[in-house]
């Protein structure tokens, strides 16, 4: 019988993931909600698709019912949560049918932002400052050494949502009373000026086996609570920063026990002082086109490689990359004002990629040549953000 893989997704995300698994000669199953029924699923790559009644997958104990149901007469070998706000139910489920992959405790490593700290903090990693949020004087003495500005961040929200910034004790506090009995579900943390990157992995026995470095143009945070056009693109390989970001990657995930899987990791190069910290890790894809970039400055697709990875461990084979170049690539993507925007006069011969997506747009460029990437991506955004750019009050949760 061909290995059955169960997929958990809260969000419309992970045809490339579904398509390697059916290729790769799986018995894929799809759970979603009904809201995500009409999306542009890969069907043909799709054995049994599933739509549960509710806002997302964590509803309990009704989503175990229903895949307790499903292995009455399915033996599931693998269950893989394919967005970030299925992990810790993928897990909860994995802990109990017993099935191999990350268990509750180590998903906190990659959902919680406290727990993740933590961690890093433990092992040496370094971090921006921090405090939990439950004892009042600890947080009163954190003040007093720490200076500000802070953020109070969601310890499970993901990208930037929720994160208020705070420039006064006393605004803490008066938002600790609005959360009432919902504020230990924050931490508080020093906010940092810098340069913002993310580091995208493929780990394979507990080494990371790809790495690809790439830097925000803005901070997501800027983005999400600000507005603007998200831009990302690979940094210079050999350079002084890939280095330290490749090496700081490489410390969180064997901080994490991550033993197989892709990750999402995000740093800060502070510019007080120039040192690398670590903000935050995902075992996941990373969104907004981020596999995408990957794929065309690398040769690799993270959601394809996931399925190899799960597959190979499955099937206890040896894992192998893909054949890999060293190019350059640049992500744009906004919000737009135009429902279906015009994009025709976008048209040098690197642009490679184009979002089709009502109200968005967006553009992938590659090259072997950075500085032509660098530039182009400087040019695109400008241009984005006055021909298109739309903004959106941001959210403190995702919609129901």
């Amino acid at each position: 019988m061909p290995p059955t893989i169960l997929c958990l997704a809260s969000y419309f995300k992970g045809g490339a993931f579904l398509e390697e698994c059916k290729r790769l000669g799986c018995h894929t199953i799809l759970i979603t909600t009904q809201k995500l029924e009409q999306e542009a699923w890969p069907r043909h790559a799709i054995d049994e698709f599933f739509m549960l009644p509710f806002p997302n997958l964590a509803r309990q104990p009704d989503v175990t019912y229903a895949i307790a149901y499903l292995m009455r007469e399915r033996a599931i070998d693998r269950i893989v949560a394919l967005d970030d706000y299925d992990i810790e139910i993928g897990a909860e489920l994995r802990e109990h049918f017993r099935l191999p992959g990350m268990g509750a405790s180590q998903a906190r490593f990659f959902r919680d932002k406290l727990a993740m700290r933590t961690r890093a903090r433990q092992m040496g990693v370094p971090v921006p400052d921090f405090t939990a949020v439950f004892h009042y004087p600890t947080v009163s003495d954190y003040f007093a050494r720490t200076p500000g500005p802070w953020l109070l961040k969601p310890r499970a929200e993901a990208s930037a949502m929720g994160i208020k910034q705070i420039h006064h004790p006393d605004e803490l506090w008066r938002t600790l009373d609005e959360l009432g009995d919902r504020q230990s579900y924050f931490l508080l943390e020093k906010f940092l000026h810098g340069d913002v990157f993310h580091v995208d992995s493929v780990v394979w026995d507990g080494e990371v086996s790809f790495a690809a470095a790439h830097r925000y143009g803005l901070p997501p945070m800027t983005v999400y609570h600000g507005g603007g056009v998200f831009a990302s693109s690979t940094v210079a390989h050999g350079s002084e920063i890939e280095h330290a970001l490749l090496a700081a990657n490489r410390q969180v995930i064997a901080a994490m026990g991550l033993a197989r899987g892709v990750t999402h990791a995000e740093f800060i190069r502070a510019t007080e002082d120039g040192q690398t910290y670590f903000l935050e890790i995902a075992a996941r894809v990373g969104g907004a086109g981020i596999d995408q970039l990957v794929e065309y400055a690398s040769n690799l697709n993270p959601w394809v490689e996931w399925a190899r990875v799960i597959v190979a461990d499955l099937r206890e084979e040896p894992y192998t990359l893909p054949p890999l170049r060293h190019d350059y690539a640049g992500l744009i993507v906004s919000l737009a004002r135009q429902e279906w925007p015009d994009t025709a006069g976008y048209n040098d011969a690197e642009l490679v990629w184009r979002l089709h997506k009502r109200h968005h747009v967006g553009f992938i460029v590659a090259s072997s040549d950075h500085a032509r990437v660098q530039a182009l991506v400087s040019d695109y955004a400008s241009r984005v953000a006055y021909d298109f750019n739309a903004s959106a009050p941001p959210l403190d949760r995702p919609p129901e």
